[in-house]
């Protein structure tokens, strides 16, 4: 395969490798980031996905959603949006707080999103993906992106139309999670799906979904040809993933991951501690602990007795437990 561009610029950001970190709930908060960057690799890392109504009013030192080291950049921040007037004012805190990157999220499919008005609502409604675009466009100079999914059928002239709009009114990178609105996880990514709106569009396009493995990557490059990667749960499970990516598929000079899984759980779960306050605590470790345990063969056992703690001390000596009598024992 024919090495693929090691940068993209996105209105003067230069993401170096073309690979980015994608926002998830509960998951790409300073802990995961922190982990994630030590590997190296990742060419934009993310926060979670942040409600624009309740953004001006989060202090940055306590927030889960907010709370950063210096070492987490370049950082883009994801805004959850259904009104227009609420863009202004997340804007202008999202200065305050230094952000490099501006997405906005058009994909989510959850119901409860949906009734608001704003992730995957937005596709539906594309007059007002238009307002709010319009509107975050005026407020900002850093780079604008949007992340979106397909549709809800394969609808292309729906789709080419949402994606130039997206365009027009100023997106600078649009990255495109391949499957329909109601399509599981469990089913393949329509990545040839994201090679469409790459012809249609003269900004960068990233592809994201069902990305868990080099070979993964390779394949969605070869049958997209998006300009860059985003990674998901595959680099929860496996937060090395970048490096290996940008090594094997980017040629980028990365030392080779050396990982011991327990370590790695470890210097998690003191992020943690380190970060949050007691009351978040647990729950952050227990959704790094539903994909992390995909790298044992019973790591079924590890997550349940982690979903099962009811403190974060339990959790440890549980994990600790596990890893005793499963040294070797991965996938």
């Amino acid at each position: 395969m024919k090495i693929p561009a090691r940068s993209i610029d996105v209105r003067g950001l230069e993401i170096h490798p073309p690979l980015l970190q994608a926002p998830m709930a509960g998951l790409t908060h300073s802990a995961l980031r922190q982990i994630v960057s030590g590997f190296g690799g990742v060419g934009l890392l993310s926060t979670e996905m942040l409600l624009a109504r309740r953004l001006p009013t989060e202090n940055p030192a306590v927030s889960p959603y907010l709370v950063r080291t210096a070492g987490e950049k370049p950082l883009s921040y994801q805004l959850l949006v259904s009104g227009d007037m609420d863009v202004g004012p997340a804007v202008d805190k999202l200065h305050d707080l230094g952000a490099d990157a501006i997405d906005l999220n058009m994909g989510c499919p959850d119901w409860s999103v949906g009734r608001s008005g704003a992730g995957f609502a937005l596709m539906e409604d594309p007059e007002s993906a238009r307002r709010l675009v319009r509107a975050a466009r005026s407020r900002t100079s850093l780079p604008l992106t949007a992340k979106i999914r397909l549709g809800v059928g394969l609808d292309e002239p729906r789709l080419k139309d949402f994606c130039t709009m997206l365009e027009g009114e100023g997106i600078d990178m649009v990255s495109v999670h391949a499957r329909l609105k109601k399509e599981p996880f469990a089913r393949r990514p329509r990545w040839e799906w994201v090679g469409r709106i790459k012809q249609w569009l003269g900004i960068p396009v990233i592809a994201n979904g069902g990305i868990f493995t080099v070979e993964d990557g390779k394949d969605c490059l070869r049958a997209s040809g998006a300009d860059g990667l985003m990674l998901g749960r595959g680099a929860v499970v496996r937060p090395w993933l970048f490096a290996e990516i940008a090594r094997e598929v980017y040629g980028c000079d990365i030392a080779a991951p050396c990982v011991c899984l327990p370590l790695l759980y470890g210097r998690f779960t003191e992020h943690i501690k380190e970060l949050f306050p007691a009351e978040r605590q647990l729950g952050r470790l227990k959704e790094f602990t539903h994909y992390f345990a995909g790298n044992y063969k019973f790591g079924h056992q590890l997550s349940s007795r982690i979903q099962g703690s009811r403190t974060i001390t339990q959790a440890e000596e549980r994990s600790a437990d596990f890893f005793e009598k499963n040294p070797e024992d991965q996938e």
